[in-house]
């Protein structure tokens, strides 16, 4: 310490997502209330606030896509919009008075261990603090990446990324280039198609599209859920159940895929009649390889007359200009990226720094690894909410929440079992183990044997972003802290300013 007096509180928790309130909330019902959580913006919602396009909405069920302590009888569509789903984490931070615990337009600037105190330092926009334990819930879709396009500070249109929506500007009459089709590019077309001009949508690679079961949700459904939980709590459980069974075709059978490939090709052939547009729409690689997408209204909107499919990605800006790499030049008014975000390379990891003076980004240098997906070697009572190999292909992430929530309640619990001020660092060996593990299971899967290139995979080809499992198999593996696997740091007594020393965990 520098000398400085800065405030102490055992807990801080990183965004105010998912991630972040499940968090505070699980703290709360611990019995914790000496936390904050930190918040760079000025409201709470995470990804849901900050991804405001025309049509964004999940791609889960929303009955499955919300907190199991916090069940919502009254969604009104099986697949809910990005406002829904803001209002009910505004909900849920009201109905479990998570508001005084809040710092906004707090972003965190440095996070560094101190190994003589055995806390976390913590500078942030508003100011310094320290914590015993903090919880990163900065999840995976927080920072938009931008693809180095030569010429593209130079366009004299309006540039913007989907999750940086710019609502003031209008696109009605205006010629629009959409670069990628990812998840966020299939619900953007065709909200924006008619609006525009003319629409040319760059595709490096076509996803795999199936039809979207969306319907409203009736008033008797929401009056069942309501007055009798046991049908609200039975839907989720069907919805969880179906997706259980589906994860071997990905994880074990991807051979066993062709079932779905043929469903939609299906749904590309009653929508897309020119043969020329499906050739171009056609993937060339295994159904899930890369994230499957639902929609009813993409193929539709792509066959207008108004909209171009260039089938190369963007290569450089001339101008007003966009030449793909296939040589195809294109005169537009607006460039909005459907490019995705920094899911490999966290931003967060950089700011960072662990017990051996070393940054987690530069501990990642060579793809991300963590124990469990939920704590990191050489970082010290740092749990991570969404960490490495913890995504999902076909499932509800708020399941893989709950179950890392589960975690860093007995983590808590274990520091306070042990007594005195203690830390818990994983040990290499057992993290290594549990990589190598990983890793073994990911070699069958579809994501490594798809044919595709993901944001899945690294820079170096290693799937460090999905669980190569069910979502049981992973609430097993996460439902309890084993000591084992971790040093125990104890700063010794007699040594006043002496750097932690480890001592033998008892299992």
């Amino acid at each position: 310490m520098t000398g400085l007096t800065r405030e102490h509180v055992r807990v801080a928790v990183i965004g105010t997502g998912f991630g972040g309130l499940g968090a505070a909330v699980r703290l709360r019902r611990e019995g914790i209330t000496d936390f904050v959580l930190l918040e760079r913006a000025d409201s709470v919602g995470g990804t849901w606030r900050d991804n405001t396009y025309p049509g964004c909405a999940c791609d889960v069920p929303s009955h499955l896509y919300s907190f199991s302590f916090a069940p919502n009888p009254a969604w009104p569509r099986n697949f809910s919009g990005q406002k829904h789903i803001r209002a009910y984490l505004e909900h849920v931070t009201d109905t479990f008075g998570l508001r005084p615990h809040i710092r906004f337009n707090a972003e965190v600037r440095d996070l560094r261990w101190d190994a003589d105190a055995l806390h976390w330092e913590i500078d942030t926009a508003r100011g310094p603090l320290t914590a015993d334990v903090v919880v990163s819930a900065t999840g995976p879709l927080s920072d938009p990446k931008i693809p180095d396009i030569p010429g593209v500070d130079s366009f004299p249109g309006k540039v913007f990324h989907s999750a940086r929506w710019d609502h003031d500007y209008d696109l009605r009459g205006k010629r629009v280039a959409m670069i990628g089709t990812g998840a966020s590019a299939i619900q953007i077309v065709p909200a924006i198609q008619r609006d525009v001009k003319h629409l040319t949508l760059f595709q490096r690679t076509p996803p795999w599209v199936l039809p979207r079961a969306d319907r409203r949700i009736s008033g008797l459904e929401k009056w069942l859920h309501t007055r009798v939980p046991a049908t609200r709590a039975l839907r989720r459980q069907l919805l969880w159940g179906i997706r259980e069974l589906q994860v071997s075709a990905f994880t074990r059978y991807p051979d066993q895929l062709g079932l779905i490939e043929n469903l939609a090709l299906g749904h590309m052939r009653r929508v897309v009649r020119d043969p020329a547009l499906r050739a171009k729409l056609t993937p060339d690689y295994r159904i899930g390889c890369k994230r499957i997408l639902l929609s009813n209204t993409y193929y539709p909107a792509l066959a207008q007359p108004n909209v171009d499919l260039v089938a190369a990605g963007l290569k450089e800006v001339r101008g007003s200009t966009l030449v793909a790499s296939d040589g195809t030049e294109t005169e537009v008014d607006a460039v909005i990226f459907g490019t995705g975000f920094h899911v490999t390379d966290s931003p967060m990891a950089r700011y960072v720094t662990g017990a051996g003076g070393i940054s987690l980004a530069a501990e990642w240098k060579d793809g991300m690894e963590g124990l469990r997906g939920t704590t990191v070697a050489g970082f010290p009572n740092f749990v991570q909410i969404i960490g490495p190999n913890t995504g999902l292909g076909n499932s509800s992430m708020i399941l893989i929440i709950e179950a890392q929530l589960n975690y860093l309640i007995d983590y808590l619990r274990q520091l306070d079992g042990l007594g005195g001020k203690v830390a818990l660092d994983p040990r290499p060996a057992a993290q290594r183990a549990w990589n190598e593990k990983i890793q073994r299971r990911m070699e069958r899967t579809v994501w490594n044997t798809g044919g595709c290139q993901s944001w899945y995979l690294d820079a170096n080809g290693r799937n460090t972003t999905v669980w190569p499992g069910t979502t049981s198999a992973f609430q097993a593996a996460t439902r309890r802290v084993d000591l084992a696997e971790y040093e125990v740091l104890r700063a010794p007594a007699r040594t006043a300013g002496a750097h932690a020393e480890p001592e033998e965990a008892i299992a």
